[in-house]
């Protein structure tokens, strides 16, 4: 099972949108794909037409029943969406509780990486949708995934988000003691503009070798697909922003195979 979080420490670049597009692809080609959605503001559980308010079976269940020392049984709180192939881990906003309701019990940094072990045989993949601060939700994703994806606006203030992700993500690599591969993922581009073209020029000048080579364009389809709750590409797959997803989805799936390569050959 190949888990990827989809993670930026600044809201409002396109991950979300990343998160749905790559996982409509999956679904698309018979992938059997599992979306996790670990912000409380829950954009990604809004998406598919579930209210982060409800009470309702949640990631917020994993945490509770951790704390509780209890069964996590994640399959018991993920929903089906009618897209075949495609569940949803929902989020609800009880998740901003959870450091001072639980606090920082032992093992608290793994529970989604426990949970998802559960789903070994469920799933062939998982994508992770994270909020823009760094706490105990951000670390269950990033200690989870073999794969970041860090889409960046291709605008100057996104880049400065950028810089404090990659902070965070050395930080986190000596804490959890595990290297996690990740790939720099321009977004929202429009050619039209100076400031994107300039910060797409310096993305590709300071994070030379990863950082995907092509980029995601601005399409207003994206809006469209939202408002009817279906993946991008099963809302129109001729879309110059769906076909920009499937080039990345190509490239992913070609770097994941040479890692895992390049691992198995050490």
């Amino acid at each position: 099972m190949e888990i990827w979080t989809v993670s930026n420490q600044k809201g409002g670049v396109g991950k979300t949108t990343t998160v749905v597009s790559l996982a409509g692809l999956l679904a698309q080609t018979g992938q059997r794909v599992l979306m996790v959605d670990m912000d409380p503001h829950g954009s990604l559980s809004c998406y598919f037409g579930l209210n982060p308010d409800d009470d309702m079976p949640s990631v917020y269940g994993l945490f509770e029943r951790f704390s509780l020392n209890q069964p996590l049984a994640p399959k018991t709180l993920t929903h089906q969406t009618r897209i075949p192939n495609l569940d949803l881990l929902p989020s609800t906003t009880a998740l901003v509780t959870i450091e001072k309701k639980m606090g920082l019990k032992d093992g608290m940094g793994r529970v989604l990486q426990m949970a998802l072990n559960e789903l070994r045989e469920e799933y062939d993949y998982v994508l992770v949708d994270t909020p823009p601060l760094l706490g105990v939700l951000l670390i269950n994703a990033l200690a989870a995934s073999n794969q970041l994806l860090i889409p960046v606006q291709t605008e100057f203030l996104a880049m400065k988000g950028l810089e404090r992700m990659m902070n965070t993500l050395r930080m986190l690599t000596q804490s959890l003691g595990q290297q996690v591969d990740h790939t720099i993922i321009p977004t929202m581009y429009d050619r039209r503009t100076h400031a994107s073209t300039e910060s797409l020029r310096l993305l590709r000048q300071q994070y030379n070798g990863h950082i995907w080579p092509a980029m995601i364009p601005i399409d207003t389809k994206f809006r469209d697909a939202s408002k009817a709750g279906v993946p991008p590409s099963h809302y129109i797959s001729s879309a110059r922003g769906v076909r920009a997803y499937r080039s990345l989805l190509k490239y992913l799936l070609v770097h994941a195979h040479s890692s895992e390569t390049s691992q198995q050959a050490v």
